[in-house]
């Protein structure tokens, strides 16, 4: 076994191979991986998506072989444009999140190796945003979705998770960490020169990169802290209006559309 596919709804990413480890990120429906090694009925992975790695139990995927690994890299991904919806599978029904990935998807049905399921909900295959409004809106599908640490779907989500997900539906590819985030897209300056959709990451008091938010228009921005909310931004950070504290410092501003 060398490669693998999440044949379920969400499957938590650990960072050791255990049930009891830390949760570093989610496998959602139809996202495929690598595999590296085998400890006692768990697999160290990397995602295909991010490059992400982590311990994913063996009765959580279903296997594939390399030629269908390759063939879904090349493929352009189709994705679930519904907060949940119903998966069909011969007689049984299951739910997958926003975000869900469909290979092979072609009239209603998608292909997780040798076994088909049928979708009937909303499915998009994004190409590439050249505006930001679409990015903005996808921010939005998560407002309120409580935080979650390794979280990437609207019932827990992190920071660098949500960013992660508003770009997926929007065709655009994010690592998986609000600082390797930052090492990606064109840098801008100043934040007078920001738009809606670019991303402002803010670092902790030893400079690390921490945290990662979307930027909205009239100097707002919504991010995961808590929950996905809207707070205010300027060039010193995030402003809390309930508590009239600033919450996370300002460090740089990435554009990616």
């Amino acid at each position: 076994m060398t490669h693998g596919i999440c044949n379920l709804t969400v499957v938590p990413l650990r960072k050791e191979p255990s049930h009891a480890s830390e949760m570093v990120s989610q496998i959602l429906f139809g996202e495929h991986f690598e595999i590296f090694e085998k400890v006692e009925g768990w697999f160290r992975v990397k995602l295909a998506y991010d490059h992400y790695e982590g311990w994913v139990s063996a009765s959580q995927f279903e296997p594939i072989d390399l030629d269908e690994y390759t063939k879904l890299n090349k493929e352009q991904y189709c994705i679930s444009f519904d907060l949940v919806q119903i998966m069909i599978l011969e007689h049984s029904l299951f739910s997958i999140v926003l975000g869900s990935s469909m290979p092979h998807f072609k009239d209603h049905t998608c292909r997780l190796g040798r076994t088909a399921y049928r979708f009937e909900g909303n499915v998009k295959c994004p190409e590439k945003l050249q505006t930001t409004k679409g990015i903005v809106e996808n921010a939005y599908m998560y407002l309120h979705s409580p935080y979650l640490w390794g979280g990437r779907t609207p019932f827990g989500i992190d920071c660098s998770g949500f960013t992660q997900m508003v770009y997926k539906l929007a065709g655009i590819r994010l690592k998986r960490d609000a600082w390797q985030q930052s090492e990606q897209g064109s840098l801008i300056h100043l934040i007078d020169e920001s738009k809606q959709g670019d991303l402002a990451f803010f670092d902790n008091e030893e400079g690390r990169i921490v945290h990662v938010g979307v930027i909205l228009p009239n100097n707002q921005i919504i991010h995961a802290s808590g929950k996905v909310r809207i707070d205010s931004l300027d060039h010193h950070g995030i402003f809390n209006q309930e508590t009239k504290k600033y919450t996370h410092n300002l460090r740089l501003i990435k554009r990616f559309v």
